[in-house]
């Protein structure tokens, strides 16, 4: 059973991923500043990136800051990052993430998966926390995504893996 919850986490990570992925690729160069609220097309996908790169480590401590943070952790947490971030950069992160998903899904186990977040403000399951993050990349890839929509780019929708 354990191994099957593994395939399909897996999977939909790899589809919400893909989603981001696309929507950062077809983003005409023109609107990647263009405004999601009070933040800038590239600064969501940052974000989104950052903390699926995050809630993929096992836990705060065993992330590892990449040269996409130069501020370490800082960088996730303040409001706004310490530069802007370019679409080239974005697609790399993306795909980083991707393959980070098939290590963290592997390493789990029933007893890790029915254990802590490992992120104190998460008051919930590893399996759980991985849910929470399918979530959040869901949510912000819909948003990057209807952004897209009214410039008339039209992004598309993947049910499971990466394709």
């Amino acid at each position: 059973m354990v191994r099957y919850f593994k395939s399909i986490l897996a999977s939909q990570y790899e589809a919400s991923l893909c989603m981001l992925n696309d929507c950062i690729q077809k983003c005409p160069e023109r609107h990647w500043d263009g405004m999601i609220g009070k933040y800038p097309f590239w600064m969501v996908a940052y974000h989104t990136l950052c903390f699926a790169d995050l809630y993929l480590s096992p836990s705060k401590k065993e992330w590892r800051a990449r040269a996409i943070h130069p501020r370490g952790y800082k960088e996730l947490v303040d409001e706004r990052p310490s530069r802007r971030f370019e679409k080239g950069e974005m697609l790399e992160y993306a795909e980083f993430c991707r393959q980070k998903v098939g290590e963290a899904v592997e390493w789990e186990t029933l007893s890790s998966l029915k254990g802590p977040s490992g992120f104190r403000w998460y008051k919930v399951t590893r399996g759980e926390l991985h849910l929470i993050n399918l979530r959040h990349i869901s949510h912000h890839a819909g948003q990057l995504s209807a952004f897209l929509r009214r410039v008339e780019v039209k992004p598309r929708w993947v049910g499971s893996g990466w394709r």
